[in-house]
């Protein structure tokens, strides 16, 4: 995402609440702190708004960082199951940098995972990187929003089974890409 002035980004990182109506006998486990039914779609996608990885299904009552903390994906970038590139220098910068993915404060900072530094005593230095990260992390939220503007499904609750809104919440974003590769061919 050096388009957005963040070197060695593989990609934006986040989790949407997908409307759902509530499934019979689920209690609260899908009723999020927006006040409605959901279940949770935890992806990242590259600076093109293409989708990379997307994990759905987790119950609408799990914050972000516990959708994240529950992904195979998760735990194999932990456990060093995914293939990095090589870390490399930045611009300006000859020791090298790892390559990372950009998340909000429910992330954890980790080697491939930066976040925001916290806003209680920021330096100028932190303002600038805080900024940078926020450009390179919105193209997440574009993303969504490009998928759910295209998928007027999207706009209302789903009114079935939560296996069934599992799927149809995998597939969308693999249409998405598609899409999105269409469009880029015809220019």
């Amino acid at each position: 995402m050096t388009s957005w002035q963040f070197p060695n980004c593989l990609g934006a990182i986040d989790g949407r609440h997908m409307r759902i109506q509530a499934p019979r006998n689920s209690g609260s486990n899908f009723f999020n702190y927006k006040q409605f039914f959901s279940m949770v779609m935890m992806a990242t996608c590259d600076a093109q708004y293409k989708f990379t990885w997307v994990d759905v299904g987790q119950f609408g009552s799990i914050s972000d960082g516990g959708v994240w903390a529950n992904t195979d994906f998760a735990d194999d970038l932990a456990s060093g199951n995914v293939s990095l590139p090589d870390p490399s220098p930045i611009p300006g910068k000859e020791r090298p940098f790892p390559y990372v993915f950009v998340g909000d404060e429910a992330f954890p900072l980790t080697e491939y995972m930066m976040r925001p530094y916290p806003r209680k005593t920021l330096t100028d230095e932190n303002r600038i990187f805080n900024y940078r990260l926020s450009r390179a992390r919105r193209v997440i939220e574009n993303t969504f929003g490009i998928l759910t503007a295209r998928w007027k499904i999207l706009h209302r609750p789903l009114a079935m089974s939560p296996t069934n809104c599992e799927n149809i919440f995998k597939v969308l974003p693999c249409l998405h890409k598609l899409i999105m590769m269409g469009e880029k061919g015809k220019n």
